[in-house]
């Protein structure tokens, strides 16, 4: 039986039930739009749905007063298994949540005037609509990414110029807001999507959101406007800047951090659901141990074994809290994954990126950060987790990458605190990102005036 968690903000008047993607990736950043939003209204009501077992991973975390949990059963994989069986887990997640969502919807005292969801989940719109109740979709990549989907969808010349093409290297450069691309640069899955499915979700949502910074990704975005139905707004970094405070009497790593010299610490993080093998693994131990770069690496089950093979440079942990790392003085450089939230906190942060792409949205990340943004470099040529990239080449590359003084470096660098800046300026008042919410919050406040009057 589904519950909910928490008691009813008093005065709320129009509801918001939240359907987040059951992944850290998804959940983050689905939760700091909430708490933005939340924090902008004392009349919206925002009940955030998760299954028993994320409630016991994030259910004690700080929210405003007006946000609360309500629960499904655990009908979905353990998180701290789904990446064994990705297909298993993902069609579980299109089979086996709408049925319980559907009977919390029935049994909540509250009406539901608004659903936010993932569109990576699919059905939340067909239930909205059978409902009468509109859907907010949540699009929990790029903006780019977005577009390269929907015009795939969209494009037969797309299919057929990557179904002709004789090299992976060959480019694509007729996608409307995206600059000349590598059909290796492409998104892995691009093939498996369903043709017409994105376009179809948001024919029939109401309101389109990406997490990502207007001046980032403006040619993307201004493309997307003209074509797509529904109103869009973009509101990053959607990374949790509002809780930072004081590090004193941190973790043992922050205290590390505190003893390592200016921009000398190169963080590593390669995500935290699928990530690289276990011979990958010992290749980047054994590297970082012969570049004699210090470090700091998130290596979550593995990080008790690779704490041997080390050396002394550096420091190997579960679990980190990654913006404070990566806003933390001694860090310079941070080797990724390029998963979408960590690229946002180190575009957030001012920190130079050494990506990593394995898989999904990642390889069209690295292209962005590597060279439309030039904050990075790339270390692997060849994306996907059959390919090693042997110790004596991440030697080579960390050492030239954390150099301080590269000239390739220092103009890596600027470039990286103009994007922060940038990054920062949308997220204080007048900047894109809080026009963006503000704008958003007055639209379905409007509706909240609306069912008021009808009342």
């Amino acid at each position: 039986m589904a519950s909910a968690v928490g008691e009813q903000t008093n005065g709320c008047h129009f509801h918001v039930v939240v359907l987040p993607y059951p992944g850290r990736g998804h959940i983050n950043p689905m939760m700091n739009l909430c708490k933005s939003i939340a924090s902008r209204s004392n009349d919206i009501l925002i009940t955030v749905v998760l299954t028993e077992e994320w409630l016991g991973f994030i259910g004690s975390d700080s929210k405003p007063a007006n946000i609360r949990f309500a629960t499904i059963p655990n009908v979905l994989p353990s998180e701290l298994v789904r990446g064994a069986d990705v297909m298993g887990f993902i069609e579980a997640t299109q089979t086996k949540m709408k049925e319980p969502i559907e009977r919390l919807l029935d049994q909540l005292e509250t009406p539901v005037n608004l659903i936010l969801a993932d569109i990576i989940l699919l059905w939340p719109v067909k239930v909205g609509n059978q409902r009468n109740i509109p859907v907010a979709l949540l699009w929990p990549m790029s903006a780019s990414v977005f577009s390269i989907y929907y015009h795939f969808s969209l494009d037969q010349n797309l299919h057929l110029t990557i179904e002709s093409a004789g090299s992976r290297d060959e480019c694509v450069d007729f996608i409307p807001g995206i600059s000349s691309i590598r059909i290796a640069d492409l998104p892995s899955n691009l093939h498996q999507t369903r043709n017409g499915g994105i376009v179809s979700l948001v024919s029939k949502a109401r309101y389109l959101l990406f997490p990502s910074v207007y001046e980032l990704e403006s040619q993307a975005i201004d493309a997307l406007k003209p074509k797509i139905p529904i109103p869009v707004f973009s509101f990053g970094p959607a990374v949790p800047y509002s809780k930072l405070k004081d590090t004193s009497n941190g973790p043992d790593y922050m205290k590390w951090l505190d003893s390592q010299p200016t921009s000398s610490v190169l963080y590593i993080s390669l995500g935290s659901f699928l990530s690289v093998s276990s011979a990958q693994m010992d290749e980047i131990a054994a590297g970082l141990h012969l570049s004699g770069v210090r470090y700091l690496w998130v290596a979550r089950g593995e990080a008790s074994r690779l704490k041997e093979g080390c050396g002394g440079s550096g420091m190997v942990v579960p679990f980190c809290d990654q913006l404070r790392v990566l806003l933390h003085s001694s860090v310079g450089g941070f080797w990724t994954h390029c998963g979408w939230n960590s690229t946002m906190e180190s575009v957030f942060a001012g920190v130079p990126l050494l990506t990593f792409p394995i898989c999904i949205d990642q390889s069209t990340n690295s292209k962005l950060i590597v060279e439309d943004w030039k904050i990075g470099w790339k270390m692997n040529r060849e994306v996907g987790m059959e390919h090693l990239v042997k110790r004596e080449e991440i030697a080579l590359v960390v050492q030239s990458f954390m150099d301080l003084q590269s000239l390739d470096r220092r103009e890596m660098v600027r470039r990286a605190a103009e994007l922060q800046r940038i990054c920062q300026q949308a997220i204080v008042k007048g900047g894109s990102s809080e026009t963006n919410l503000d704008n958003f919050v007055k639209e379905i406040s409007q509706r909240l005036d609306t069912l008021a009057c009808s009342e």
